[in-house]
């Protein structure tokens, strides 16, 4: 089987070869410090006894487990670490196709890429179902599209790439469509910390053993190079989640989990909230720029990223090089999400220079 590449790689080995200055607002990685606490564990990790330097536990060091459990309110034997929310999500699809309920998985769109990317690796069948305009759930889409044939739903919340934050009520409403038909929701909750709504809750609160939450701490610590995600699955997927991640990994980076073990314990909810604030300040920005372009857009309720739609300039991947040569900014072609928005283009808000792009696309488009 032939696997497509991810359109992210395509636009930025685009974007860097590029013969001018191009800023980067492709990618969703976060510009600002790391948890001071995280830099101060890896510098007493480099001085830790040689079986420090083994293979950790399969499913994960059992302290950062035991984090993670204590602050998500679940059993410990619940969690298992992952390489990244990526994976987390990958072992999570996993489980919903080998149950022999059915090979079709119901996707939002917009949909983040690489959800149909693992769907097709799984052997499964991904159904596109269009959210509300403003990127809010579409329940009765949803129960309509949901058959026999269902066996996944995913959400993600706060949501990549409208930025919309799903309301706790609407997504109960999903669990009970995915009871009806005998399919598992996986919920992907990895920018839970930019909720700029304070609206969000995690689908753990509704104690279904259909719910599969993933997450990690890329997004959270701005530490996407570490790869430290996490599964909190129904006891009766767990282990065989567990087995397929063995096989798969063998385990994770064991530096990587004792920092953020530390890290977790030692840093204060300030951290989080001054990155939302920044966020949120850049948003602020970068859409007053965008009204001076005449731009269509979604301010993000969360997450950190802004969907933008140009009048007579479609997102596509030939116009996002157009920007790329004649703007200077690099943006994700709306096609690449879906249909839903195939006329808009995705900017993430993770660079210092987020105004001065939206000051570029605004002279761009107001000549």
């Amino acid at each position: 089987m032939e696997y497509e590449e991810p359109k992210f790689f395509h636009v930025m080995q685009y974007a860097a070869a590029a013969d001018r200055d191009v800023i980067d607002m492709v990618s969703g990685n976060p510009d600002w410090e790391p948890p001071a606490a995280l830099r101060e564990a890896l510098r007493e990790y480099a001085d830790l006894p040689p079986d420090a330097f083994q293979y950790p536990p399969s499913e994960g060091l059992l302290e950062l487990r035991e984090a993670i459990a204590e602050r998500r309110s679940v059993d410990v034997d619940r969690v298992v670490v992952t390489n990244g929310t990526g994976e987390a999500n990958y072992l999570a699809m996993a489980r919903a196709f080998d149950r022999d309920a059915g090979d079709e998985a119901v996707l939002l769109d917009p949909v983040y890429p690489y959800y149909p990317g693992k769907v097709d690796m799984l052997g499964g069948e991904a159904a596109l179902v269009p959210t509300e305009r403003d990127g809010g759930l579409d329940v009765a889409a949803i129960r309509e599209a949901a058959s026999a044939d269902t066996a996944l739903i995913v959400l993600n919340t706060p949501n990549n790439p409208t930025g919309a934050v799903y309301d706790l009520d609407a997504v109960r409403e999903v669990v009970e469509i995915a009871h009806a038909v005998d399919a598992l929701v996986l919920v992907d909750e990895v920018y839970d910390h930019f909720d700029q709504t304070g609206r969000f809750e995690s689908a753990l609160t509704l104690d279904s053993d259909r719910v599969i939450v993933t997450s990690g701490f890329s997004k959270s610590m701005a530490i996407t190079g570490f790869r430290v995600g996490y599964g909190i699955l129904p006891a009766g997927h767990v282990g065989d989640a567990k087995t397929r991640h063995m096989l798969v990994n063998v385990a994770g980076p064991r530096p990587s989990q004792y920092a953020v073990h530390h890290a977790l314990a030692e840093t204060p909810p300030e951290y989080y909230a001054e990155a939302r604030e920044l966020l949120a300040d850049r948003a602020d920005a970068f859409t007053d720029a965008l009204d001076a372009a005449g731009a269509e857009y979604s301010r993000p309720e969360g997450a950190f990223y802004v969907l933008a739609r140009f009048e007579g300039f479609p997102g596509t991947m030939a116009n996002v090089k157009r920007l790329v040569d004649e703007a200077g900014v690099a943006g994700m072609p709306g096609e690449a999400f879906g249909s839903a928005r195939d006329e808009w283009i995705r900017f993430a808000l993770v660079t210092p220079r987020a105004v001065e792009a939206a000051e570029r696309l605004a002279d761009y488009f107001g000549d």
